[in-house]
């Protein structure tokens, strides 16, 4: 998972779930979930919510922390993190004249302070809280240099850390050592869930216009440090059209009653932002091209039902470039 910006709408057993972090196999009784090398957010810990963002679903389901178990290289996203990105946006749109729609929730920083070493994650919160202090403390002065508007109450956020560090300690485990007993002890069916699409990958994806992580399946090593060999089938999910939340390129896009016609019955609402998601005719191009980078085995096509009012059905088949078709996605 790349945090908390990716929103999954699940329903099971007629009850909606709108998840942002958790695995949705928490909601399985049976299942153990597992949250890798994601970074996570404090923020709403505690409050009442029928959202699945992080420890604050315990009026939806019943012993979920007991099924929960989070890496101990998760990295940590902090409010101040959250109020960069959107400074950040607001700084794009005063000298670009646009930004790149993200969700403001820190994401994008959080990954910033990874690269450049100075991030901290689950282990470091749970380890030495003086030391953790000290390094938070640099980390704040940071942005408050680069973000002179910027206001961290540097204090009150250390004492709400120090409190959620004793909420999830039982639930923290060497992520890497946990994946290898899952792997090599007793047959275990192992499912990972991905966020995010394959378009919005940091690499891949539709540059700039992407979000932070790996999305695609190379995820699965890098996120939760499962060998190669150990990825077995691969499911692409699909909708019966295309949709985007936010900005960038979008060949079959129909700004136009078909795509008022989508985006109402299929209920199309980011989860995370409540931005209407764009929405147009299936693109089968990116459809291979997504193909081309994660192999995949099976496809699971959704949403088939939401054209069924529809005479006529249309799908991008190819793109052009200078008048003649191109086999690749530019």
């Amino acid at each position: 998972q790349g945090g908390n910006n990716a929103g999954h709408t699940v329903v099971v057993d007629g009850k909606e779930y709108d998840f942002h972090l958790f695995p949705s196999g928490i909601i399985n009784p049976k299942a153990i979930s597992f949250i890798g090398k994601a970074i996570l957010e404090f923020t709403k810990f505690g409050r009442s919510s029928s959202s699945l963002c992080f420890l604050h679903i315990a009026s939806c389901l019943k012993d979920w922390e007991k099924r929960l178990i989070i890496s101990d290289r998760a990295h940590i996203v902090f409010d101040f993190h959250q109020a960069v990105d959107g400074l950040q946006e607001v700084q794009r749109q005063a000298q670009e004249g646009k930004n790149i729609g993200t969700t403001k929730k820190g994401i994008g920083p959080t990954y910033s302070s990874k690269a450049a070493r100075t991030g901290l994650r689950i282990c470091d919160l749970l380890s030495d809280f003086d030391e953790f202090s000290s390094r938070f403390k640099n980390l704040a002065q940071q942005y408050k240099s680069m973000f002179p508007t910027l206001d961290i109450d540097i204090e009150g956020q250390l004492k709400k850390l120090k409190g959620y560090a004793e909420k999830i300690r039982p639930m923290v485990r060497d992520g890497v050592y946990f994946m290898y007993e899952a792997l090599h002890g007793s047959p275990k069916k192992i499912l990972v869930e991905g966020a995010n699409a394959a378009l919005l990958d940091i690499d891949f994806g539709t540059y700039p216009f992407v979000t932070s992580s790996n999305c695609t399946v190379g995820g699965v090593c890098t996120g939760l440090g499962v060998p190669p060999q150990h990825v077995g089938d691969v499911y692409g999910v699909v909708k019966a059209y295309t949709t985007r939340v936010g900005i960038g390129a979008f060949p079959t896009e129909q700004i136009n009653e078909i795509g008022d016609l989508l985006q109402s019955r299929g209920h199309e609402w980011g989860v995370t932002t409540g931005r209407k998601r764009r929405c147009g005719w299936l693109d089968l191009v990116i459809l291979k091209y997504a193909h081309m980078i994660n192999g995949f085995t099976a496809l699971a096509l959704t949403k088939l039902d939401i054209l069924d009012v529809l005479d006529e059905i249309k799908i991008g088949v190819a793109y052009k470039l200078g008048g003649k078709r191109i086999p690749y996605f530019p």
